[in-house]
C-alpha cells in the first residue's frame, strides 16, 4: 500500500520564547523536524507533505535541505489540527493510500510503532490511532475505547471528571485511508471550548459512519512532544539515553555513558572503546576497534579501525584518519588526511594537510595553512620526521623521509630524504649570563 507522509510543523511555539520556528530547534544537532522526517521516513513513504505556518519560510528551507522531495504547504491562519492537515488536501490529490500524521515537534516514534499501526490498518481498521498510558495524563486528550474498539478521543478540556480519570492519551498521531482521512475532515466543525477544528473529532465521525478504529499503544517516552525549552532539554536527555544503550548493544564500550553525547548521524563500529566525556558533533564514523579518549570532541570526521584519538583532542570536518593513527593530547585536526600509522601526539594543529603514513610530528607543530585571505595546503610524505615546534608555511611540501629541525620556519619544499632547518645560528658566549644577572641586579638595588 502506498504511503503518504503529513508531518504538521505549522506551530508558533510560543513556551519556547523563541524567534526561530519551534520544529527547527535541535536536538543531537538536528532540528525537531528532521527526526521527524527520519521516524516517517522508515517507512519509505511515496510523498512527504509537511504543513508549515510560523516561520514557515524557515520551515520549507530546512525541510528542503532534509528532503528534496517533500511538498510545503502553508497553514496561513491557525484553527487546529484538522484545519492544519486539510492544508495537505490539494498536495495529495492524486495520491491513493495510507495517510499517516506526524508531529514536527513529537521526534522519538519508533519504526516499530509505525508497522504496528500499519498492521492494524491491514487488519481492516479504518482508522488507527496511537495512544500511550500516560503518568501523568493532565492535558492529553482522553482515549475512550470499548470492546477493544475505539470509540472516540476527548480534549482534556471538554472532559468531564469521569473522563479525565482515564489514562490511555492520545499522541495525535494518526494513520488512515487518505481519502477516508480528507472525507472526514472536512466534517469536523469547531463547537469546543477552544473553538478549533480538532483533528481527534474524526474518529466520532468514522465510528458514526459505521467505520472501524483501534488504538496501537506505544511506551510515553516515544510521544514526548517538545514545547517549551525544558521539553527540549529533556529531549535531548532521552535520545541521548536511546543513543548510549544503541552503541554499547551493537559492539561498543563506554566507560561512563552519561558523560558521552552523540550526535543524531554518529556511526560507531564494534568493539570501540569511548572514555569519559567525549561530544561527537555532526557527521561522525568511528570504525572498529578505535579508542577515544578522555574529554575530545569529534565532528564530521572519520576515524578508521584501530586509532587513538586524545585524550584532550578536536577533529573537525574533513579530518579523514586512516588505520591506526594516533592522535594525541591537545591535537587539532581540520579537514586533512591522516595516512596509516602517523603519528601526532601533542600540542600540535594540522589543517587543509595530507600527512603521509607512518610520519611522526613533533610536538608544537603547526600547519600555518591561512594567509589571512586564503587557505593554502601542506604535503607531508611517507615516513617524514617533523621537528618539535616546526612551522609549516603553506603552500609547502615535506617529502618522504625528510626531517625538519625542532624549532624551524619552514617556507620551501623539501625534497625526499632532506633535512630542512630554518631557525637562527645558536651562539654561546662564556660568562654571559652571571653578568647579565649581576648587571640586573644592580639596576634594581638603584630603583
Amino acid at each position: 500500500m502506498p504511503i503518504a507522509l503529513i508531518v504538521l510543523a505549522a506551530g508558533q511555539g510560543s513556551r519556547m520564547q523563541s524567534d526561530l520556528p519551534k520544529v527547527l530547534h535541535r536536538v543531537a544537532h538536528a532540528p525537531l523536524l528532521a527526526h521527524a522526517l527520519r521516524a516517517g521516513g522508515v517507512l519509505q513513504p511515496d510523498r512527504v507533505v509537511v504543513v508549515a505556518g510560523h516561520g514557515g519560510e524557515a520551515v520549507e528551507a530546512a525541510t528542503r535541505a532534509l528532503d528534496p522531495e517533500a511538498v510545503v504547504v502553508r497553514q496561513a491562519e491557525q484553527r487546529g489540527t484538522a484545519h492544519a492537515v486539510a492544508q495537505a488536501s490539494a498536495a495529495l490529490e492524486d495520491f491513493s493510500g495510507d495517510a499517516i500524521i506526524l508531529y514536527g515537534d513529537t521526534p522519538f516514534i519508533r519504526p516499530e510503532t509505525l508497522d504496528a499501526m500499519l498492521a492494524a490498518r491491514a487488519e481492516g481498521a479504518d482508522v488507527v490511532v496511537l495512544g500511550f498510558e500516560a503518568a501523568d495524563p493532565g492535558r492529553y486528550g482522553r482515549l475512550i475505547v470499548q470492546d477493544d474498539r475505539l470509540e472516540r478521543i476527548v480534549e482534556a478540556k471538554d472532559a468531564t471528571p469521569e473522563e479525565l480519570a482515564i489514562r490511555l492519551c492520545n499522541s495525535g498521531v494518526i494513520a488512515a485511508d487518505k481519502h477516508l482521512l480528507f472525507e472526514l475532515i472536512e466534517q469536523v466543525g469547531a463547537d469546543n471550548a477552544a473553538g478549533e477544528h480538532y483533528l481527534t473529532d474524526i474518529v466520532a465521525l468514522a465510528r458514526a459512519a459505521r467505520r472501524a478504529a483501534r488504538v496501537v499503544i506505544c511506551p510515553e517516552a516515544e510521544t514526548l512532544g517538545v514545547n517549551t525549552r525544558a521539553d527540549l532539554a529533556r529531549a535531548e536527555a532521552a535520545f541521548q539515553d536511546r543513543a548510549r544503550l544503541d552503541a554499547m548493544a551493537t559492539g561498543a564500550t563506554l566507560t561512563a555513558p552519561e558523560t558521552v553525547f552523540f550526535a543524531h548521524d554518529t556511526v560507531i563500529g564494534r568493539d570501540v572503546a569511548i572514555e569519559p566525556n567525549v561530544v561527537f558533533g555532526p557527521g561522525v564514523t568511528v570504525e572498529t576497534g578505535a579508542t577515544i579518549r578522555a574529554f575530545s570532541h569529534l565532528e564530521g570526521c572519520h576515524v578508521s579501525a584501530d586509532c587513538v584519538v586524545g585524550p584532550y583532542a578536536r577533529l573537525r570536518p574533513g579530518a579523514e584518519l586512516d588505520r591506526g593513527v594516533k592522535i594525541g593530547n591537545f591535537v587539532e585536526v581540520k579537514a586533512a588526511q591522516i595516512h596509516e600509522g602517523a603519528k601526532i601526539n601533542h600540542l600540535t594543529y594540522i589543517g587543509d594537510a595530507e600527512i603521509g603514513a607512518r610520519v611522526n610530528v613533533g610536538a608544537g607543530t603547526v600547519t600555518c595553512n591561512y594567509d589571512g585571505v586564503a587557505k593554502h595546503r601542506t604535503t607531508i610524505g611517507a615516513d617524514a620526521f617533523i621537528g618539535s615546534d616546526t612551522m609549516l608555511v603553506a603552500p609547502v611540501t615535506i617529502g618522504a623521509g625528510a626531517m625538519t629541525g625542532s624549532g624551524s620556519v619552514v617556507t620551501d619544499d623539501v625534497p625526499d630524504g632532506a633535512l630542512a632547518m630554518g631557525r637562527a645560528r645558536q651562539e654561546t658566549k662564556p660568562g654571559y649570563a652571571e653578568r647579565l644577572q649581576q648587571a640586573f641586579r644592580a639596576r634594581k638595588e638603584t630603583r
